[in-house]
């Protein structure tokens, strides 16, 4: 373990932190090169309990000391640990109060879709989900409420921009996810399926079942698909559903935001079975 001094935003070291682009990090070229931004103590040890590969830290150098004792692994890890003060942290991090901890992390490997519901009994499907705040909310709520597993579309922004980690509190390094191959929805449809599991999606229409009718509760595997944010699942995703369902409101409500429809529906048939 190296303890550095950083005394200036120009120093190429801190190009990842503050520098290079999400895509860039991502790496699209080279999978080996592809790295990821964490930030927060706690989503840091959570990571490295998960056994991400960091690369670098960089902390508050009045916190160093709070680091070293939440995750001791550092210190045997052989890597930089970069220190500055409160006002270059908040340059690299563009926020006026920062939690004071950030670190370079390899990307893990991906996971393919049958090894992501290896053992699952309920899914969470993302289609087209392109706010980062609220796939990293989805993932919160889902690792919190008895979700097993994560299906993405290729459409989906990525689970590991540096704010959808941050709004994630890690747990996209906890809870198993993978992007789907081949066509969709129909590939990824018929995947599930062809391993037993019923598919829910979470739609205003015609024919839906309350969210708390007990049908919903029997299948012994579950997968609930959420759509984009402006216009839910699309007429494929919905066509390739086994039924779909709604949460029952009142007031004049008809819909809630995608990451607490989401939220809600965890609680009622993951989190309760």
């Amino acid at each position: 373990m190296a303890i550095l001094r950083m005394a200036t935003e120009g120093d190429p070291r801190l190009d990842p932190y503050l520098r290079l682009t999400d895509r860039q990090l991502r790496s699209l070229r080279d999978e080996l090169e592809a790295r990821c931004v964490l930030e927060s103590l706690n989503v840091i040890e959570l990571a490295v309990g998960e056994g991400l590969e960091l690369e670098s830290v960089l902390v508050d150098e009045r916190h160093l000391g709070t680091l070293l004792g939440r995750v001791p692994q550092l210190e045997e890890a052989g890597l930089p640990i970069y220190c500055c003060d409160r006002e270059l942290l908040q340059d690299v991090t563009g926020i006026s109060k920062s939690r004071g901890y950030l670190a370079v992390a390899r990307r893990p490997r991906p996971l393919s879709a049958a090894e992501a519901l290896r053992g699952a009994c309920r899914v969470a499907v993302l289609e087209s989900l392109v706010d980062i705040t609220n796939v990293g909310a989805l993932f919160r709520s889902a690792a919190a409420l008895g979700v097993d597993a994560m299906l993405l579309s290729p459409s989906c922004a990525d689970p590991l921009n540096r704010r959808a980690i941050r709004v994630s509190m890690g747990t996209v390094f906890k809870l198993p996810w993978a992007v789907a191959e081949g066509d969709w929805p129909g590939d990824a449809f018929d995947a599930l399926r062809s391993e037993g599991f019923h598919v829910t999606g979470m739609a205003l229409v015609e024919g839906a079942l309350r969210l708390d009718d007990t049908s919903l509760k029997e299948h012994s595997r579950l997968a609930l698909a959420f759509g984009s944010e402006g216009w839910g699942l699309s007429r494929e995703a919905l066509a390739a559903c086994d039924d779909c369902a709604i949460i029952p409101m009142s007031a004049g409500v008809d819909s809630l935001n995608v990451a607490a429809s989401s939220a809600v529906a965890f609680w009622e048939l993951c989190a309760r079975r």
